[in-house]
């Protein structure tokens, strides 16, 4: 990672001092450049919480995306590299409905809880509750360890009842999910594509 330093127009000054001063600033926002993980990116995408590699294959009679969890990797042939990103959008829309699905049904009946219609689709938060009880989850919540998963289920069923994030809604979500902070400290660091 290389840090570029741009100076505005008529500036002037000694730029090493200025950076000497913010170091600590700096150094924080390295360490949290550092600590974020990408959904996907140019060598890996990720799945349950861990990093595939991918490994592209130029192929111009068919496009295909075969995960291998086993090797940690996951192959995708297709005729350029720049579809790379919607194979991986269709895969994790096919595996996110899947467990979103079960996983929220699942969760509801434990929990009491009734929801309308629950969809996968592309949104920018991980989920989304309206007010009529329609749930939707990120197409990308698969790349997620299923703990955060299950706390993204858990946390938009809890809107079914408190619907803001009050404190009543924290409190609710606290007796469901005791490390609540702790799993949303651990998204905060994932960054979705």
């Amino acid at each position: 990672m290389t840090l570029e330093v741009v100076v505005p127009r008529g500036r002037i000054g000694d730029v090493e001092s200025v950076i000497r001063s913010r170091r600590t600033w700096i150094l924080k926002q390295y360490r949290e450049m550092v600590a974020n993980r990408r959904v996907l990116d140019e060598d890996g995408v990720m799945f349950d919480g861990t990093r595939l590699k991918i490994v592209f294959e130029e192929d111009h009679e068919r496009e295909e995306l075969l995960p291998d969890l086993e090797r940690g990797e996951v192959l995708i042939r297709a005729s350029e590299k720049s579809r790379v990103k919607e194979l991986v959008r269709r895969w994790f829309l096919r595996e996110t409905s899947r467990f979103v699905v079960r996983r929220t049904a699942e969760l509801s009946k434990g929990l009491g809880l009734k929801y309308k219609v629950v969809d996968v689709r592309e949104i920018r938060n991980w989920g989304y509750c309206t007010k009529n009880g329609r749930l939707s989850f990120s197409w990308q919540l698969i790349a997620l360890p299923e703990r955060l998963r299950v706390y993204v289920i858990i946390h938009e069923l809890s809107h079914l009842v408190e619907f803001n994030h009050s404190i009543a809604f924290k409190r609710r979500l606290s007796a469901l999910c005791p490390d609540y902070r702790q799993r949303e400290e651990e998204l905060d660091h994932i960054l979705a594509v």
